[in-house]
């Protein structure tokens, strides 16, 4: 068992996979024990049905600060020296990292400086220092910021907490799957999102360290396969605007990336619109919220179903923190998805009544109209033209598919606007 202070341990790329033991992870939860949420994790009836799986949720999102990190985080902080202590940490986050040190740092008396990009969403830095953290905006993007508070913690003598790439961070991590296998022993597979590494580290110690035999998958978002790269010597691009922002790493660790690549079996990588359906699916089908990264492990289920059929797989929702309006943007996209939603683009003549026949017919097949949107000026049509755009609601794409064919017949020309 390591025991080495939080000075001394080694890190980032000085650190090896025998810097994280299973018997690291076990003295990990004694330490954290009764100041994290011992989440639930539950079958989902449901969900199984859908994948064809024996699907098993591990609630991380109901942690005080909706997202795991807080694990890792008390983990390293309680391994501080009394000197470290009362100098303070230090730490380069936008994310649930910030939150989760600034409440157990506050919570400890230990002080928090956590420095941001200044393009950080508001809501984040007031998150943070509704939690205790002391917040400095530096650069323009997060590398920025993480040079400037490795600067600082020499400069002030404060000790960095990295968050992911640190011993003492993922064995706190890993007490999630100590978790999961205490309630379910005979699990088959862990499915496990990446960002760093530092989660997925933790986990793949106690699953092989348990039983050798449970496969390990991570899952990256295929905007940022950074982890997956480095593991399976890709050159996929990296960046974009993801839905799960919370593993949009572009350099992963030096540390994780060794225990990856010695006890994590595979890697894969989901898009956007997968991302999306899962997170629509968990807040439709489970009544919970997650964020994009913590639905990470049911969209590869989702993608990849054949690989997953029939066996026992255990899912971390790993976080929770996700803003509402963007929440309400992807529900209303998988309604688009299914159908149940649509956009009609119909051209018309602007002559009064042609906009009430359109409206009869939507009556006739029982669709409910939700908006109406004219467009006269902007469009190669004759003068006495116009394009109405009609957003509506059905029971199913069905239902949809014959309102089209009924206005078609009426010689109305009609496109259904795709979503992208």
């Amino acid at each position: 068992m390591s025991t080495q202070p939080a000075s001394t341990r080694p890190t980032g790329a000085s650190a090896s996979p025998a810097d994280l033991t299973l018997d690291d992870v076990r003295a990990a939860a004694v330490r954290i024990a009764g100041a994290v949420v011992d989440t639930p994790m539950l079958r989902s009836i449901t969900l199984s049905e859908i994948t064809g799986a024996d699907i098993w949720l591990k609630f991380e999102n109901l942690q005080f600060t909706a997202a795991y990190k807080e694990r890792g985080a008390l983990n390293a902080l309680l391994q501080l020296t009394e000197e470290q202590r009362a100098r303070g940490v230090i730490a380069a986050s936008a994310g649930n990292h910030s939150q989760g040190l600034s409440y157990h740092g506050t919570r400890l008396g230990v002080p928090v400086t956590i420095v941001m990009p200044k393009s950080t969403p508001t809501v984040k830095v007031m998150q943070t220092e509704s939690v205790g953290g002391k917040v400095l905006l530096e650069g323009e993007t997060f590398d920025e910021a993480y040079a400037h508070a490795r600067r600082l913690e020499g400069e002030l003598g404060l000790t960095f907490v990295h968050p992911f790439d640190d011993p003492h961070v993922a064995a706190g991590a890993g007490t999630v799957a100590l978790e999961m296998l205490a309630t379910k022993p005979d699990l088959d597979c862990i499915v496990t999102p990446i960002g760093g590494g530092g989660l997925i580290s933790g986990m793949s110690t106690v699953a092989k360290g348990i039983n050798p035999a449970i496969e390990v998958v991570g899952v990256q978002a295929a905007l940022f396969p950074s982890m997956f790269d480095r593991i399976k010597g890709a050159n996929l691009p990296c960046g974009g605007d993801t839905l799960a922002e919370g593993i949009a790493v572009k350099q992963p660790g030096d540390f994780t990336s060794k225990v990856i690549a010695e006890r994590v079996d595979d890697i894969l990588l989901v898009d956007e619109p997968a991302l999306e359906k899962a997170v629509a699916l968990l807040l439709q089908i489970e009544k919970t919220v997650v964020e994009g990264a913590g639905a990470a492990g049911l969209a590869a289920v989702l993608r990849n179903p054949a690989r997953f059929a029939g066996k026992s797989i255990g899912l971390v929702l790993c976080g929770g923190n996700i803003d509402t309006r963007l929440l309400a943007n992807v529900l209303l996209r998988d309604l688009a998805r299914q159908g149940r939603l649509a956009r009609l683009r119909i051209t018309l003549q602007d002559r009064p009544g042609a906009l009430f026949r359109v409206m009869r017919l939507f009556n006739e097949h029982n669709v409910n109209i939700i908006e109406i949107y004219h467009q006269r000026i902007f469009t190669t049509l004759p003068a006495k033209g116009l394009i109405t755009d009609i957003e509506c609601e059905a029971r199913d794409a069905e239902q949809v598919e014959r309102l089209v064919e009924g206005l078609r017949a009426q010689g109305y020309t009609v496109q259904l606007v795709e979503l992208g």
